[in-house]
């Protein structure tokens, strides 16, 4: 009897595929879908957050009421290449780099 059970062991362990062997196709798809979950989780929204931030940075005007990522309010008072002047209280102005500027509070 312990021949028969030892034969039926040795054939089951033929049969069935080496530990690692075929799931190296099965951690390839993993990980790419890992990938594409991480893509429409994360990258997407991030990216299309930031084109909605550069287009309201392109339409800021003089004039315009912002509040900067500091939690400062103040109105735009003159445009330079990568910055904004931004008058906070008055006669006091500072200047603010472009990427500092958080959200519009009126437009005028």
């Amino acid at each position: 009897m312990t021949s028969v059970s030892e034969t039926l062991l040795v054939l089951a362990q033929a049969q069935a595929p080496a530990p690692g062997g075929g799931a190296i196709g099965t951690q390839f798809l993993f990980i790419g879908f890992m990938f594409v979950a991480m893509w429409f989780l994360i990258i997407a929204p991030q990216r299309k957050k930031q084109k909605e931030h550069a287009k309201m940075l392109a339409a800021l005007d003089t004039g315009d009421e912002v509040i900067t990522a500091g939690g400062i309010y103040g109105e735009i008072t003159s445009k330079k290449d990568d910055r904004f002047v931004v008058k906070i209280a008055d006669g006091v102005k500072i200047e603010l780099a472009k990427s500092f500027v958080q959200d519009v509070v009126r437009k005028k």
